[in-house]
């Protein structure tokens, strides 16, 4: 916390050391971003600065990410496009290849699938769990390891192996979303991994073409034949493959860290999730993770482009020609349109959480999405004496790459029925 406040600290120095300011404010972002927002959700909602725009309330950030004619994804296109070869669905605004592939994307990742992704997630979190005698690494073998496996059972997307996949996906997504400064090796790094993963598509489409029982999103891609005036042909399939790995892992596996790390910091609300978590039905223990992840999620900023001047519902004026930076996090808890948010609830209204994004470029994979994440952390908080045995380290202060954490080495915990 600033003795000054975070805005008169912020003001002093933009008059007197402009540079200075925007390091400044960049090192709050990552390292006080709770108690910036709740100050700037009182006194600045918008704070317009010569680098971005921060928008931290709730009806300021659900409008900048509902705008795409306004606020457009052109930031992420350059470095998405640049691994993948292709336009991208997610770095298109309003044009017929994102309405058409988001569409065939909605189809492909079905609601339907839900209940045996989830099963999926279960077998694979306890098969680590019951494997790593009470001591593992969760990032490695849960929060990073389910998912990639989900990537090659469900998607249909293993990679040449998971350590390969793994590495395609930290190598894009870190030129993608945290490259702010323009490293010329990230970029490089991020660019052969594209073609590296490219290459590999091409040849494991090729295979689902020619013999189109395989399973998985990929199977049912293959053996779906659009008109040929639609555009979608091989290369368009590759193209979301490789999509559904980049908006998936990193996401997941970010999201299960912090969700675990508030809940382990919480012992009351640990105890009670535990106890969800050991019932038969999982649906009383999701809320833990979301209400967790409200407190520390992943994604805290989701960036935006100014195309063009607008006004925000608080009345404050956007510049064109500088991203906007969406703080869901700060959203989530402004008490205009959050119900106490300082409180740990697990009641709320799902519009209350902007996990996954909200608006024409919400999360297309949020159903599976969701299980995957829930029912991994579910599978670890039922452990007894769950702890952690130090603090998350993290590549470049964003991806987890390690979490130590311990429990009683007992038998599988008998789960609770509700009606006992």
């Amino acid at each position: 916390m600033q003795p000054d406040g975070y805005l008169a600290t912020y003001d002093r120095l933009a008059r007197t050391d402009p540079p200075a300011a925007q390091a400044r404010l960049a090192g709050w972002l990552r390292t006080d971003w709770n108690e910036l927002f709740g100050e700037l959700r009182f006194h600045r909602p918008v704070l317009v600065t010569p680098a971005f725009t921060l928008v931290t309330s709730y009806a300021d950030v659900l409008a900048v990410l509902s705008r795409p004619e306004v606020f457009t994804v052109d930031t992420y296109r350059a470095p998405m496009e640049a691994a993948l070869g292709a336009p991208v669905m997610l770095t298109r605004d309003g044009i017929p290849l994102h309405w058409r592939e988001r569409g065939l994307m909605q189809v492909m990742l079905a609601p339907e699938d839900v209940p045996a992704v989830r099963a999926l997630a279960g077998e694979l979190a306890e098969q680590a769990v019951r494997d790593s005698d009470g001591d593992l690494d969760a990032v490695d073998a849960l929060f990073r390891g389910v998912p990639l496996k989900v990537c090659a059972r469900y998607f249909g997307f293993p990679g040449p192996d998971e350590r390969t996949l793994s590495r395609w996906s930290r190598a894009i997504m870190t030129d993608v979303t945290a490259n702010l400064g323009g490293d010329p090796g990230v970029h490089a790094a991020s660019v052969a991994a594209g073609a590296e993963m490219m290459a590999y598509l091409r040849e494991l489409v090729a295979e689902r073409r020619a013999a189109p029982g395989g399973a998985g999103v990929l199977g049912r891609l293959a053996r779906t034949r659009l008109p040929g005036e639609l555009g979608f042909d091989d290369e368009r399939v590759a193209v979301n493959t490789a999509g559904l790995l980049l908006g998936f892992v990193e996401n997941a596996a970010g999201s299960m860290t912090n969700a675990v790390r508030v809940l382990l910091d919480r012992p009351k609300q640990h105890a009670e999730a535990a106890e969800a978590a050991r019932l038969d039905d999982p649906e009383p223990f999701d809320p833990y993770v979301w209400e967790a992840l409200r407190f520390d999620p992943f994604l805290k900023m989701i960036v935006r482009y100014c195309a063009c001047e607008h006004v925000l519902p608080s009345g404050t004026t956007v510049p064109a020609g500088r991203p906007v930076l969406a703080a869901v996090a700060s959203a989530m808890f402004d008490a205009g349109a959050v119900r106490h948010p300082g409180l740990f609830r697990t009641d709320r209204p799902e519009r209350e959480y902007l996990h996954f994004g909200h608006g024409p470029h919400a999360c297309v994979g949020v159903h599976p999405g969701r299980v995957v994440i829930a029912e991994t952390v579910r599978r670890l908080m039922r452990r007894p004496g769950l702890c952690a045995r130090g603090p998350v380290r993290r590549d470049r202060d964003v991806f987890p790459d390690a979490f130590h954490v311990r429990f009683d080495t007992v038998a599988s915990p008998t789960p609770v029925h509700e009606d006992a």
